[in-house]
């Protein structure tokens, strides 16, 4: 029977501290199990091909495998992400083409519907509306394991495209976008064939198309995909949030570095039209360094970045 007397009592400090002391055993559990749901696809990468090299993987099929790897990731977070999502720079119309078809090479999708995606998540960060947010999940290792599968991949199984007109409006209006966003599985088709193509003039065989196939397509498009995936989960999850940003978005050093500076998340979201998600000289930020290398060619102009005092007054106070 219920002690109802004692029910609305106040918590003791016994129950809060073993409260707290459970929520940050949670945490350790949901940063070893992030772990190794980041590391071992990799690992498992990396294990096949020492396993059939020479003969089913050589320097012809890693050059192909890492360029198209730098291409396409590129294609997502400098394009699709920071200029067509959140316009934090222009550029020329051939370059928006050719920006439009790198990202449509990795496979995530037709330009417009991402970025309607992406913009719902950034309204809804971490809420019920949140297309992939690892929380609310259950408890536990069960709704720690749901939570990851849903933000990594699960999601996408149910996922409800938002509506255009309200997401989007502004890449609707643009023709060189529409063009690239229509033609999708064409540019997904040319990013598998093109390294199998390479791969088989240079080897001159046809068991140098099928590896050019496997390593420069589709194992690059699983890489890109778990890449790009662990922003959406492990960046919602583990890392430091140095800025207020009204949601759980982290920095993640890893996701930092192999998506090509995406992994600052926390900085992204605190300031979502930035091109620069890096925000400190030693957070890694490929994509930021090819916007400005692409500026200093003419390339790229009005390049958004937040002003020292936005970022200063955005920054978390130390308890």
């Amino acid at each position: 029977m219920t002690d109802h007397h004692h029910s609305h009592s106040p918590e003791s400090p016994a129950t809060h501290i073993e409260s707290t002391h459970l929520a940050d055993h949670a945490t350790v559990l949901a940063r070893i199990v992030y772990l190794i749901f980041i590391i071992l696809p990799l690992i498992g990468l990396g294990a096949a091909i020492v396993l059939v090299w020479p003969l089913g993987f050589s320097w012809v099929h890693l050059t192909l495998l890492l360029v198209m790897y730098i291409l396409t990731g590129l294609g997502i977070t400098v394009g699709y992400h920071r200029l067509f999502t959140h316009k934090s720079f222009e550029t020329s119309r051939p370059m928006t083409f050719i920006i439009g078809v790198l990202g449509s090479m990795a496979a995530q999708g037709p330009i417009i519907e991402w970025v309607a995606m992406h913009r719902a998540h950034h309204q809804h960060s971490d809420s019920d509306n949140d297309p992939h947010s690892p929380h609310a999940h259950g408890d536990g290792i069960i709704g720690i394991i749901r939570g990851f599968f849903h933000a990594h991949i699960g999601w996408m199984w149910n996922a409800k495209v938002p509506d255009l007109n309200r997401y989007a409006p502004d890449l609707l209006k643009d023709p060189v976008v529409r063009t690239v966003s229509k033609l999708f599985p064409l540019w997904v088709f040319l990013g598998l064939i093109l390294p199998a193509i390479i791969a088989a003039l240079i080897t001159w065989s046809w068991w140098g198309l099928l590896l050019g196939l496997i390593w420069g397509g589709l194992a690059r498009v699983f890489l890109v995909h778990h890449v790009t995936w662990s922003i959406n989960s492990v960046c919602h999850i583990w890392g430091t949030r140095p800025f207020d940003s009204h949601d759980e978005s982290r920095n993640n050093v890893i996701c930092g570095v192999l998506g090509f500076g995406e992994g600052w998340h926390n900085n992204h979201h605190a300031f979502p039209t930035s091109a620069r998600h890096g925000l400190r000289w030693w957070e890694i930020d490929t994509s930021y360094l090819v916007i400005r290398a692409m500026a200093a060619l003419g390339l790229a102009r009005n390049i958004r970045i937040p002003a020292p005092e936005r970022v200063a007054a955005k920054r978390r106070k130390r308890p």
